[in-house]
């Protein structure tokens, strides 16, 4: 996340000081808990796109939209964006070895020791290559920073680390919080861009910010590829325990190449052995959609402007087995945001009067594949981006209390930052920063999405602080969440789960959005912003 950003409240929203006519309908707490309970539910499967899961998921939140009395602005006259995916599965038979002349081939075990799959959407990719360590695989000339310098792995295999150096001056890669080079999603971009054959990463809890679980599985889905565009013929992961064993022939550690790779000066190093790769994979396309519905707005040249509201309502479905389960139903990961958007549906939907800009309910496919729907939603926007006044997100809301203060992660970018933190002040929540920002969240939800679009967009979440529970109540259950649940089959509804907190976000929530429809200008990024660019292309001044 990047936040080397001055503030400024010039260009904020001018309804800052100006009340709305009439408070918006109360929000339920029992009927969120109710859709979560639905959505996380075994019957719909983990909610896996392409899916009964999904049919089951979709006509449910599209059922929501209708009762609540959202018109449809899909398909046809439906609530149904369709986003084509393809659905890409590396066969567990994959092969891959580290081979140097005269000496023994190194092998590693498939989905284990490495896991990923291939960009190319081609049934059987193989490789034989030389690998290069490039420490973080970062170009970033601005901070005077090249781990490729100097260095051609045109039709090589590149292994590396994901997040970026370490730093505490906000002018140098944001300071602690983690800018978009630091997302292994950059990695392959940046991989994929100077050519490589291959990208592996070298996985440490640390750096990712996660166990090797998460990143374990061999399928995915991708949106169908432009053939015109480079892609990697793998970009996968290598557990650390692969990472050790791929670099010690070169005399390395992890922890000595991480090291290096965290040090100013870094080069690139050829690691003595060629990666030789046989990766079968199925490849199947498939039909998913995001569900979306708006509320018309008031005014009659205002309301072809809109607030959109996001939440992902897919996870990932039917899995590998954990302590015999195999349904990944995604309880807090997203049932919360999606029963959460829904709720806002119904609540936006029944104001009177209504706010003069109109509101966009989108619930988006494929998240968990990489923002896929999101991405899609804003490569094909319903309401055009330059009408598009905010994005407020949704995403992984842990039911644990009402929240005393709250987390909105990449608001102080925006020219809206001042509501935010009016609405805040309003339901008595304090805003803190983000203590994930050095694992990048800011890039990892759908927001960004539409973020990268120009679009002003971020999540809202509750923060540590938690009426009537200890300082550390809540940092001790996000932990044990990641730790135990994350991307697992044990995210399930939990018995001790208290939801009386969503009221006060999602009250919090629509206090922003009405004041960004009812104001007199479109909010923007601040000056300087890595996305106001975009915004200003969109027509957005």
């Amino acid at each position: 996340m990047t936040f080397r950003l001055a503030l400024t409240c010039c260009a904020a929203l001018a309804v800052t000081a100006r009340a709305p006519a009439a408070d918006p309908p109360a929000l339920s707490a029992d009927r969120i808990k109710a859709d979560i309970a639905y959505l996380a539910s075994d019957r719909l499967e983990g909610r896996g796109p392409g899916t009964r899961g999904e049919e089951l998921t979709t006509d449910h939140i599209a059922a929501e939209f209708k009762k609540a009395g959202l018109k449809p602005i899909g398909a046809a006259g439906t609530y149904f964006q369709p986003v084509p995916l393809v659905r890409v599965a590396t066969s567990p038979k994959a092969t891959l070895q580290a081979a140097a002349p005269g000496k023994d081939p190194i092998a590693f075990q498939c989905e284990e020791e490495f896991s990923g799959t291939s960009h190319t959407q081609t049934e059987l990719e193989e490789f034989d290559a030389e690998a290069v360590f490039v420490g973080h695989g970062i170009t970033a000339p601005e901070f005077g920073w090249d781990d490729y310098k100097g260095t051609d792995v045109r039709g090589k295999v590149v292994v590396l680390f994901t997040n970026e150096p370490p730093s505490d001056d906000p002018q140098f890669f944001g300071g602690k919080a983690l800018t978009y080079y630091g997302r292994w999603t950059f990695k392959f971009e940046e991989a994929a861009r100077r050519g490589a054959k291959a990208c592996f990463i070298i996985h440490t809890n640390e750096t990712a910010g996660y166990p090797y679980s998460v990143v374990r599985p061999l399928d995915g889905a991708q949106l169908k590829r432009d053939p015109n565009t480079p892609a990697l013929a793998f970009a996968g992961w290598l557990s650390q325990k692969a990472g050790e064993k791929l670099l010690a022939p070169a005399g390395l550690t992890v922890g000595d190449a991480l090291k290096a790779a965290d040090t100013k000066g870094f080069k690139p190093r050829a690691l003595g052995v060629n990666l030789k790769g046989r990766v079968p994979t199925t490849i199947e396309k498939i039909h998913s959609k995001n569900v979306v519905g708006t509320v018309e707005g008031s005014d009659p040249t205002l309301k072809s402007e809109a607030v959109l509201f996001t939440a992902h309502w897919d996870h990932l479905g039917v899995g590998r087995a954990v302590v015999g389960d195999t349904i990944y139903n995604g309880a807090a990961d997203n049932a919360t945001g999606t029963a959460l958007l829904m709720e806002l549906a119904r609540a936006w939907a029944a104001q009177s009067p209504k706010p003069k800009r109109s509101a966009v309910f989108l619930a988006v496919t494929a998240e968990e594949k990489g923002l896929l729907g999101s991405k899609y939603y804003a490569q094909n926007p319903l309401v055009p981006l330059g009408k598009t006044a905010l994005n407020l997100n949704f995403d992984m809301i842990l039911p644990l209390g009402v929240p005393e203060s709250v987390v909105v992660t990449g608001a102080d970018r925006t020219t809206a930052f001042p509501v935010v933190k009016a609405a805040a002040a309003k339901h008595k929540l304090e805003v803190e920063p983000d203590p994930r920002a050095h694992l990048g969240v800011f890039y990892r939800s759908d927001h960004f999405s539409l973020a990268r679009a120009g679009v002003p967009a971020f999540s809202i979440g509750a923060g540590s602080k938690l009426k009537g529970k200890s300082a550390d109540f809540a940092k001790k259950a996000a932990q044990e969440f990641n730790d135990q649940r994350y991307h697992a089959p044990q995210d399930e509804v939990r018995p001790e789960w208290d939801y009386s907190g969503f009221p006060v976000l999602g009250g919090f929530a629509l206090d922003i959005a009405r004041a960004a429809a009812d104001a007199d200008k479109l909010p923007t990024w601040n000056p300087g912003d890595e996305f106001l660019p975009a915004r200003q292309k969109s027509g957005v001044k």
